[in-house]
């Protein structure tokens, strides 16, 4: 990630501490002496969200903090990130985390039962069929640091991993991935990873996890190649954005689609 704009490190340790109060964009622009209009614009460059898109993806990660921690109801967790109505809390935090509240807090036995599984899979390979002659993106993961465990790899609608990917695999270790077929458009690539002897609250809340992602787009056009992808797993870095994504429910999705093809 580039120190371009190294002055946005301190609106994002600002926001951090002040996440449970009002964060407007004058607030924020007033704390490094810039107009609202300009301070936007270097967020965004910096960060690849708007300020407030990032605030509410910090809120959403206090709610999982919340759920998994307390015995708070759904309703008051909403509150304490500022959603006055339960049924706009469940319906965000379902559309970004890909599981409503109530689910991502029961799913501390679903990590441990799927990244067992995954340990013990042997034909990961299943999950991949043949590639065909189409559009493809591959390329190779690395790491800045040594890792055994699961890589998530996907590739996202926003430079930010929430929601489903709309392509996406994992791996058993680093090394090359492919997405095939992959639809005229533009996405964002993004990874991070468990270690196989990661607790559930751990996988629950990827807060130490190594990572990567892609600020600029990845623009797939038809009949033209994408060049490969190289990305570095490092460990968090102060801009990076939380991963929404419940990392159970990509396990879970993966592990079904390996079964589906081992089956045929």
């Amino acid at each position: 990630m580039t120190d371009r704009y190294s002055e946005i490190d301190a609106v994002i340790t600002y926001i951090h501490q002040h996440i449970e109060e009002p964060l407007p964009l004058s607030r924020l622009a007033d704390h490094v002496a810039y107009s609202p209009y300009h301070f936007t614009r270097i967020f965004k460059e910096r960060i690849g969200l708007s300020p407030h898109y990032y605030i509410s993806s910090l809120r959403l990660q206090k709610a999982k903090e919340l759920l998994i921690h307390t015995n708070l109801p759904v309703r008051d967790i909403g509150l304490e990130i500022g959603q006055q109505s339960l049924g706009t809390f469940t319906t965000r935090f379902t559309q970004r985390v890909g599981v409503t509240p109530s689910q991502f807090r029961k799913s501390m036995m679903q990590a441990d039962r799927c990244l067992q599984s995954l340990q013990k899979l042997t034909d990961w390979g299943a999950a991949h069929p043949p590639l065909h002659p189409s559009i493809r993106i591959k390329g190779t993961v690395q790491a800045e640091i040594p890792f055994e465990g699961v890589v998530f790899i996907g590739l996202f609608a926003k430079p930010i991993p929430e929601g489903l990917p709309l392509y996406g695999t994992l791996l058993s270790s680093l090394g090359d991935f492919n997405f095939a077929d992959v639809k005229p458009g533009t996405y964002y690539l993004m990874a991070t990873s468990v270690s196989w002897g990661m607790q559930a609250k751990e996988i629950l809340l990827p807060h130490t996890t190594l990572r990567t992602r892609s600020k600029k787009p990845i623009i797939v056009k038809p009949f033209s190649p994408v060049p490969d992808q190289q990305v570095t797993l490092h460990p968090p870095r102060l801009d990076d954005p939380p991963i929404l994504i419940s990392l159970p429910l990509l396990m879970r999705h993966f592990l079904a689609h390996t079964l589906q093809h081992r089956n045929r």
